[in-house]
């Protein structure tokens, strides 16, 4: 019981220090003005400092209050959060989620596996958002984001899903006209269809079988913010393109674009979920990751051409 007293007395504290009244602090807590002093005076005295100034007409707290109120008010936000994630792990997701993925991602393979999801959770809205750059999910209101990317440092809190790889790919017909690249430098005399959002659009890195890393100048008159645009233009024989595998793996299976320079690796790409750090992540977050891990995680992801190959065989 002395613990709960306690507890309940540096709540009576915190909140006195911020409403400057016993008065004020009495009321937000429902509580009779003479319980609240009593229960900061016992603090007082435990501790044996004055915590706060007290004169007629205001109430400051002290050195070792201002302290002690600092420590205190960051102990009661990890007890609350700590309670809130033990009554999340009872409770189903509910609510609305509010999803950014990118447009290719989330209409190649996101949109087959979310009616899977919605079933699972039934008390649960989901609002998904299609957009290629980087959003800000505090600025914008998301609680999630997939994302195809290097990391970079963050702010932000990622969990990985799987492994991308990019791939370099022609159509038959421009190989046909333009001939086909055979070393990472031959790239730069060829016309490229260029992605608006890559770190470096303008150059490809590439690194060699002898682990060389390549810069390669690229050039081309077409370049735009979508995967799938940049795709459909290659498959129509402008050019080469440098793509994501999960955007590439089917066109290429099918015979309407080629891969090149498969013995060269492209930056290691990772698909991450990515959501604002918190002590806390809700339910309806955690169960979308863990959701998207049970979809994408393990083996090769469903767009590896392994897995293609399996299927095929099979």
């Amino acid at each position: 019981e002395g613990t709960m007293d306690r507890l309940a007395a540096l709540h009576a504290f915190v909140c006195v220090a911020e409403e400057g009244s016993f008065t004020a602090a009495a009321e937000r807590l429902d509580l009779s003005k003479s319980v609240l002093s009593k229960q900061v005076k016992a603090l007082e005295q435990q501790l044996g400092v004055r915590l706060f100034n007290r004169t007629t007409r205001r109430l400051s707290l002290t050195e070792p209050g201002l302290q002690f109120r600092e420590r205190v008010a960051r102990i009661l936000e990890e007890l609350g959060e700590a309670e809130r994630a033990a009554a999340d792990l009872q409770t189903l997701p509910r609510g609305r989620l509010r999803v950014n993925v990118p447009v290719s991602f989330a209409l190649q393979h996101l949109s087959r596996v979310l009616p899977d999801f919605l079933a699972r959770y039934p008390e649960l809205s989901v609002d998904v958002t299609l957009n290629d750059r980087f959003v800000d999910l505090v600025e914008e209101g998301y609680d999630v984001a997939i994302r195809i990317t290097e990391l970079r440092d963050s702010s932000l809190m990622a969990r990985r899903i799987a492994p991308c790889e990019g791939w370099i790919c022609a159509a038959p017909q421009y190989l046909a006209r333009h001939g086909r690249p055979r070393s990472a430098d031959e790239l730069a005399g060829h016309t490229c269809l260029v992605y608006a959002y890559a770190r470096s659009p303008r150059a490809w890195r590439l690194t060699g079988p002898d682990g060389r890393e390549h810069r390669v100048p690229v050039q081309g008159r077409f370049q735009a913010n979508n995967g799938e645009l940049l795709l459909e233009a290659a498959k129509a024989g402008s050019g080469i393109v440098l793509t994501p595998d999960f955007i590439a793996h089917q066109p290429v299976a099918e015979g309407h674009l080629e891969r090149l320079l498969v013995d060269h690796r492209t930056p290691e790409l990772t698909l991450y979920a990515i959501y604002p750090y918190t002590h806390h992540v809700s339910a309806k977050v955690r169960a979308f990751i863990d959701f998207l891990r049970e979809c994408y995680a393990g083996g090769p992801p469903p767009w590896a051409w392994e897995r293609l190959q399996r299927r095929r065989d099979g």
